[in-house]
């Protein structure tokens, strides 16, 4: 997606360890406009695959996440990192890495929100290592529900989360808006 890359090229940092700032795009400020733009990309993409369920990360996942959902018309549920009160029953319960954070986090979701059947399509902000994307597949499977792809803002091929997915056996579709291939010397190099 050219608007997205060229935003990254202008706005984003390396800020080493293979972390990508882009705060004022996606994690902390948000462009609706391209935001929109965003979600009607990825729902180009999946459009054909009946989805019927969109999973996400709290919190940054959210905005595209629910971009998507409005494109494809469908109803977006996101993982809490912390159990409320409200949330009473049986919850799904996955845990991940946190890149920025730099310790493990949880994912619940209440399993109201997830059903058996359902097609369930992921869109987060980041796939990287891989592991919160096969967290939330997890997730998707514990639910006996039918994960039909994931769709990411930018992926870091260089940090293999594609590879990660198979070898956890989710061999599913996964399109990345815009693919950083490296990020060495404090460069931000894109496909």
């Amino acid at each position: 997606m050219q608007a997205l890359k060229d935003r990254i090229a202008a706005e984003g940092q390396n800020l080493g360890s293979g972390i990508l700032k882009i705060d004022s795009i996606l994690n902390h400020q948000i462009d609706p406009k391209l935001m929109f733009e965003m979600g009607e990309a990825m729902a180009a993409v999946f459009r054909g695959m009946n989805v019927q369920r969109i999973l996400t990360a709290e919190i940054s996942g959210i905005c595209p996440a629910l971009t998507a959902g409005y494109a494809l018309n469908v109803p977006v549920v996101y993982a809490r990192k912390l159990k409320p009160i409200t949330m009473a029953g049986p919850v799904y319960l996955e845990t991940a890495p946190s890149h920025t954070k730099g310790a493990q986090v949880n994912l619940l979701v209440a399993a109201e929100f997830l059903h058996p059947h359902e097609n369930v399509l992921i869109v987060d902000d980041f796939l990287a290592s891989g592991k919160t994307l096969a967290a939330l597949a997890r997730m998707v499977r514990s639910a006996r529900a039918n994960l039909v792809g994931a769709g990411v803002v930018v992926e870091k091929s260089f940090e293999s989360g594609r590879t990660y997915m198979q070898q956890q056996g989710f061999d599913i579709p996964i399109h990345s808006l815009v693919t950083i291939t490296s990020m060495d010397d404090g460069k931000i190099v894109m496909a």
